[in-house]
């Protein structure tokens, strides 16, 4: 019954056992307590696990792949998944946000003063200014580092790496961040640039190694998503960025506004039904031939299988889902669906586990 969803795939030069990838999503977990959960993960069956915002440059804080410390992180979640027969790919990426203008906010955060949610709008403020100003030569080395973070996560372990399309990728392929005027800025041939070169960078260290690219599209009419690529503006970069070397696509909502629109429950005045996102896929098809992954609020198994038999995607991301049952995979190949717990996007522990900093948990972990 579910052939498609159960049944390999290629992706570059990798081969996925079945459709199903967990979505890159950052836990917000103690480091012990983030290993289980990705060991659950992978137990349940998912063909591979994208590990979100692994960053391009070191890092002070959080994981590097420069350091002795973080790449022993990666590498151990490297080993976690492939104990179970599942991939994993290294999201890298490169934060929008300006370090300096974050520290005037410290006092407020540590007061409460200022909120989760009040912070992420000022530091979005900031985003125009901060990638406007930037200097070509920092672009250069940023860039460039794409390909030296690539290289460090296939000698961790990781099976492909997905450059983020979002974060910093996505404000320079932005207008509405990106007020440039040099050879970054201005038509969609110069936004998308900086991120042609961070494919690129990549694509010259690695010439096998697979790259997936999370294509953030943000529309108008009505108005969701600041930083990524107008729909309009698809035909532009898709074919750039497919030239500079990306073999497949993972095709979402852009970021940089409200949470609950790239994370939608199922009450969104807009983003409310099963499969949110695909249209964006469906637009993306118009200019690639290579795998696309669709995501939005997939959590039917049937639902799931009626898309990838249509050739609509070629793979189905899903986050909320498999945290509320990490053995959905399983229990689709046993065929035991009615035993599965679906999803039912409220929201309530996950995104709002991860805007309160408790991490991501789900309603049905407090049942258990």
């Amino acid at each position: 019954m579910f052939e498609t969803l159960l049944s390999p795939i290629e992706l570059g030069h990798v081969r996925l056992k079945n459709r199903i990838i967990f979505a890159p999503t950052s836990m917000g977990l103690a480091e012990e307590e983030y290993f289980k959960r990705i060991e659950e993960i992978a137990a349940g069956g998912c063909a591979m696990i994208i590990l979100g915002d692994v960053p391009v440059l070191p890092a002070r804080f959080g994981y590097s792949l420069y350091s002795k410390k973080g790449f022993a992180h990666y590498q151990k979640l490297a080993g976690i998944a492939h104990r179970h027969a599942c991939l994993i790919c290294a999201q890298l990426h490169q934060s929008d946000s300006d370090l300096k203008s974050m520290l005037r906010y410290i006092p407020g955060i540590l007061s409460k003063k200022i909120t989760p949610q009040e912070l992420r709008s000022r530091l979005n403020a900031q985003v125009a200014p901060y990638i406007s100003k930037l200097s070509v030569h920092k672009i250069k080395k940023i860039t460039a580092a794409f390909g030296d973070a690539a290289v460090l996560a296939q000698k961790a372990g990781f099976d492909m790496v997905q450059v983020h399309g979002d974060r910093m990728c996505g404000s320079f392929s932005s207008a509405s961040f990106n007020h440039r005027t040099d050879a970054y800025g201005g038509s969609a041939e110069r936004r998308a640039r900086f991120a042609v070169e961070a494919v690129s960078a990549i694509r010259a260290k690695l010439p096998d190694y697979p790259i997936d690219y999370k294509l953030a599209v943000r529309q108008e009419n009505p108005h969701y998503g600041n930083a990524g690529v107008l729909e309009e503006e698809l035909e532009v970069f898709v074919p750039l960025l497919e030239k500079a070397g990306v073999t497949s696509f993972h095709v979402a909502l852009a970021n940089h506004s409200d949470l609950q629109d790239t994370i939608p429950s199922a009450k969104h005045p807009y983003f409310s039904e099963e499969g949110c996102f695909l249209k964006f896929c469906d637009q993306v098809r118009q200019f690639t031939s290579l795998p696309i992954c669709g995501v939005g609020g997939m959590v039917h198994p049937e639902f799931v299988e009626q898309q990838l038999k249509e050739g609509r995607i070629q793979c189905a991301a899903m986050s909320r889902q498999l945290v509320a049952d990490s053995q959905w995979v399983n229990k689709v190949a046993a065929g035991e669906t009615s035993k599965i717990r679906y999803c039912i996007r409220c929201n309530k522990q996950c995104l709002g586990g991860m805007m309160e900093h408790k991490g991501v948990h789900c309603i049905y972990h407090e049942k258990q």
